[in-house]
């Protein structure tokens, strides 16, 4: 149980690992799975999605919270049902996740943005691609509009800069810079 609560309008870095930080993902469909559930359960009206990204044994989304039970009406939900599509199709028991979602609050613009480039370019320092834009279980192509509008709403991140390519240009700059670590794991 989650001991400080998550406050509506406030932006949070959620994420969490499989187990023994083994794969959460096991068949290509799973990722797309992965992804129709938070659209079904992060519905607009309640969660606005700001960035995410899907890795094989993790995952990171920022989100602005606009509902005040965020935990127990949208995460909660859409984990167990996760974890029980994954549990029915391996013929598997049990926690699929390390343990509860971790949400860190992120309050001020900067690490808003720094944050975002992080998730995006996870894929790349994992080295799973050479570029964000080849990882296309990420918000990175919704920032760059080459993929039809989804349930990601990148406004609030790009208002930031004067076009999409210039935030495509910060993302790259990013790429050596490492987000501070009491943005991600305090």
């Amino acid at each position: 149980m989650r001991t400080t609560p998550l406050v509506a309008e406030n932006f949070y870095h959620i994420y969490n690992c499989g187990v023994n930080r083994g794969p959460i993902f096991f068949h290509p469909e799973n990722w797309l799975f992965f992804l129709r559930r938070l659209r079904q359960y992060f519905v607009p009206a309640k969660v606005e999605m700001l960035a995410y990204t899907l890795m094989p044994n993790h995952y990171h989304l920022l989100v602005r919270i606009k509902s005040g039970d965020f935990g127990r009406e949208i995460m909660h939900p859409f984990t167990i049902s996760y974890t029980m599509a994954i549990n029915k199709q391996m013929n598997r028991v049990g926690p699929l996740f390390q343990g509860p979602y971790q949400a860190r609050c992120i309050k001020e613009d900067a690490d808003l943005l720094n944050l975002s480039g992080y998730i995006h370019l996870n894929p790349v320092s994992a080295g799973l691609v050479a570029s964000p834009e080849q990882w296309e279980y990420s918000s990175y192509r919704d920032y760059l509009g080459r993929r039809p509008a989804t349930f990601v709403s990148p406004k609030y991140i790009l208002a930031q800069f004067p076009s999409r390519q210039a935030y495509a240009a910060y993302v790259c700059d990013q790429a050596n810079f490492k987000v501070p670590r009491k943005l991600l794991f305090e």
